[in-house]
């Protein structure tokens, strides 16, 4: 069953319902006609055939048997004829019911609000029954006129009401239906600004995979040299052991031995260390929403030495007991690994050319973590400071850097509240100052 029946067989039920209310009105008037007058009379078959053509009509609308216009009129019909009937046997234009004929109009148009027919028809109808009634009681012309006045006033009247509620109706519907298409409208607009927001963290997530990379890539040139240094005394260390096990009578230094197998072990930690954090760097680890400080800058020197090779050296100032902070840990890494590796770059870039002095510091402030991080560099041009974390703004030239590395940064750092900035030495060179807010953890107690 389709929506539209389903809202026909709803009309039809209501409009069967106001006919068995009329019909039982119109028993109820013979019962009160009963009671004032003592008796009944000719009237009583007049509001029984009344009722029961009421019924019948009910009966045929809701059983769609009858057209709902069709109805409309035989009830116009049926009640001027039922009511002119007791009219005239009641006294005629004298009869108490003779003011009935005056709500004829207005109750068909209380119960036909949406069509203008059953109304319009109802007014001519009674003024033609007054017309009549008035004739056969011999009442006077001039009263015969006024009377027709103002039942056509009337008529007007019922006409006008039903025509405003038609009016009102149709503009109820036309507002439900604008609310609707509203709606719908919004929901559009919801489905594109989801969409959108989907697309947007998919091109965060790209780009943030793309300037991670950039760096692997800028730090891969230097992983032969950071590997090939321990793996040279590696491959020599062995090499005396070999010496020393094959001598055959000889002494043997135990102690010496132990110190070139712990320089043994000690290089190829070294290089299980770069390999294991430039792969971890490389890999896109979600690794929670904290980050603990000194365990990232330690992880960051050790990925930009591979940059550094032998440009200069990094020194470490950090404090004891730093808390965690709300960045997470490979987002921090990634940050003091881009700081580092820009200032790699500013000093091998400086004229005249230096040993490169990076220094890190990182100390607790009130509410969070301060971290510094300064070069020995030529500095940033005023011109270039203003514009220094605008995404795709760059100084290096073209291969060597994207534009994206300090704008991600300054993103990461925005989204836990947290600052980053940069400013001249007054010594020379520049720094870079992050802070980043305390991590606060919920109790035990209030976790469980």
């Amino acid at each position: 069953m389709t929506a539209d029946s389903s809202g026909l067989r709803a009309l039809l039920r209501v409009k069967r319902k106001n006919y068995f209310f009329c019909a039982a009105l119109f028993l109820g008037s013979a019962l009160f006609h009963f009671l004032i007058t003592g008796g009944f009379g000719p009237a009583l078959p007049l509001y029984f055939g009344w009722s029961a053509c009421f019924v019948v009509l009910g009966a045929g609308v809701g059983a769609a048997w009858i057209p709902p216009g069709v109805a409309n009129g035989l009830s116009v019909v049926i009640s001027l004829g039922g009511t002119m009937g007791i009219i005239h046997l009641t006294g005629g234009p004298a009869s108490p019911y003779f003011p009935l004929l005056s709500s004829v109009p207005l109750i068909i148009a209380l119960f036909t609000p949406m069509s203008r027919g059953p109304t319009l028809m109802a007014s001519g109808a009674t003024l033609v029954a007054v017309l009549v009634l008035d004739v056969l009681s011999g009442m006077p012309v001039r009263t015969m006129l006024m009377q027709v006045a103002s039942l056509g006033s009337l008529g007007v009247l019922a006409m006008f009401g039903a025509q405003t509620y038609r009016r009102m109706s149709d503009a109820e519907k036309a507002a439900q239906q604008e609310r609707l298409v509203a709606q719908q409208e919004r929901l559009a607009v919801l489905e594109q600004l989801a969409e959108s927001e989907r697309r947007r963290l998919q091109a965060e997530r790209e780009r943030a995979e793309v300037e991670r990379l950039v760096l692997v890539g800028q730090l891969a040139a230097g992983v032969a040299h950071e590997v090939n240094n321990p793996l040279a005394f590696v491959k020599s260390n062995l090499s005396f052991l070999e010496r020393e096990l094959r001598q055959e009578g000889g002494p043997v230094d135990v102690l010496e031995l132990r110190d070139v197998v712990a320089e043994t072990q000690d290089g190829v930690l070294r290089i299980q260390q770069i390999v294991m954090d430039l792969r971890r760097f490389s890999r896109e680890i979600d690794e929670g929403d904290e980050g603990r400080a000194e365990d990232a800058i330690q992880e960051a020197k050790r990925l930009a030495s591979v940059r550094l090779r032998g440009l200069g050296d990094v020194s470490l100032e950090i404090g004891a007991g730093l808390p965690l902070v709300k960045l997470g840990q490979r987002h921090l890494v990634q940050v003091l690994l881009n700081l580092l590796v820009n200032a790699a770059d500013a000093v091998e870039d400086a004229e005249p050319a230096r040993r490169a002095a990076i220094a890190v510091r990182a100390r607790q402030v009130e509410g969070g973590v301060r971290l510094e991080v300064e070069d020995n560099g030529p500095g940033i041009p005023q011109e270039v400071l203003a514009r220094l974390f605008e995404p795709f703004f760059t100084t290096k030239p073209p291969g060597k850097g994207t534009g994206l590395g300090l704008a991600l940064c300054r993103e990461y750092v925005s989204r836990v509240d947290g600052s980053l900035h940069a400013e001249n030495r007054p010594e020379g060179g520049a720094r870079f100052v992050l802070w980043l807010p305390v991590a606060v953890r919920e109790p035990a107690s209030a976790a469980a």
